[in-house]
């Protein structure tokens, strides 16, 4: 699909406050408010918005360590990498899973309420996981930039 410039401000307006009325939407991109809210339907339906979410703070609900998991996998067959797609996706404290080109077959975000909390996930889930060959993690010590979505211009 193709975006002309309103599609673009609607894009980096929704992704800034998904809440924003449709009426305000509109009134910022200079169209009145059937035509925005269709081109905002067609954004949907495109797939260009694929949903939309309430940014949450980890630390305030507990959440206090992030670790990044690097996981290389014995086999790199396709079922195999979809086995693993899988356990992960049953893992709710893995945020994030990224299949990568080289010597690491996938990272992974995971959020955990302390360090024994993470190991627990790390020992009972991860490495015993089959096919995983070995992990490496990376607690984060702060996060310095983290934005939502995807620059827009």
């Amino acid at each position: 699909m193709r975006f002309d410039d309103i599609d673009l401000r609607i894009l980096a307006l929704l992704q800034d406050n998904g809440r924003m009325t449709n009426v305000d939407l509109a009134e910022r991109v200079g169209l009145t408010a059937p035509p925005c809210l269709r081109r905002v339907r067609a954004l949907e339906q495109s797939g260009a918005i694929s949903g939309y979410h309430a940014a949450l703070d980890a630390v305030a609900l507990g959440y206090n360590l992030t670790v990044f998991a690097m996981v290389s996998l014995k086999s790199q067959a396709e079922s195999d990498l979809l086995a693993f797609q899988e356990l992960v996706a049953e893992i709710p404290e893995v945020r994030e899973c990224h299949m990568l080109n080289g010597e690491i077959d996938f990272i992974l975000k995971i959020v955990a309420p302390d360090l024994q909390s993470f190991q627990r996930i790390l020992t009972t889930k991860l490495t015993t996981a089959p096919n995983v060959e070995h992990v490496k993690t990376s607690l984060t010590i702060r996060t310095s930039k983290s934005l939502p979505g995807v620059p827009v211009t």
